[in-house]
């Protein structure tokens, strides 16, 4: 999973928005690790579930400076509706509120999203976007009810290019991950 978010990290631009899902311990953080790595960015990436959003700085693949905005979407989206409220408006109120509204809506030139748990933000989030859905298979042989989920083992992705701005970029992740012996 590092491996393959430093390899995204190498497609991205300013402005970029790219979304994570699949469930606890899948290796979206892990993901998070490598893609900051690949943009330069010296600060640990640690899940930010508890401060919602942590900003980085680095640099793209072309050397200019990168502003990383990583966001985890997991607590957002609480049961205090108001009348006539539905899920998605709650989650925008509420990211109003932490400020990244603006952010998540229209990145600057020199920022790029990346967002954990947003699934449920879908519909809000930019119309071009590049989803990575993590699936990590689940047997009795890989995690049995005592142990901790751990980094290793198995797990699927697949990428959903979202808009004309990724169009292509999921056969060339494909190839790349193909060419360094990564993807399997």
């Amino acid at each position: 999973m590092r491996n393959f978010g430093a390899v995204v990290s190498g497609v991205v631009h300013g402005g970029d928005v790219v979304l994570l899902s699949g469930p606890l311990g899948a290796g979206k953080t892990t993901f998070a690790q490598g893609f900051g790595a690949g943009l330069g960015i010296q600060d640990p990436i640690v899940s930010p579930t508890f401060t919602l959003a942590r900003e980085l700085d680095g640099h793209f693949a072309d050397r200019t400076p990168a502003h990383l905005v990583h966001v985890d979407a997991y607590r957002l989206g609480g049961e205090g509706y108001a009348p006539g409220q539905d899920r998605t408006d709650r989650l925008l109120d509420e990211l109003e509120a932490m400020g990244l509204d603006e952010e998540l809506e229209d990145p600057g030139e020199q920022t790029v999203i990346l967002m954990e748990w947003g699934e449920q933000m879908v519909s809000a989030l930019a119309p071009e976007r590049l989803e990575i859905h993590i699936a990590r298979p689940m047997s009795d042989d890989v995690c049995s009810a005592n142990e901790q989920l751990s980094a290793e083992g198995p797990r699927s992705v697949s990428v959903v290019a979202v808009g004309n701005r990724w169009r292509d970029v999921p056969r060339a992740l494909e190839q790349t991950m193909r060419e360094s012996g990564s993807a399997h």
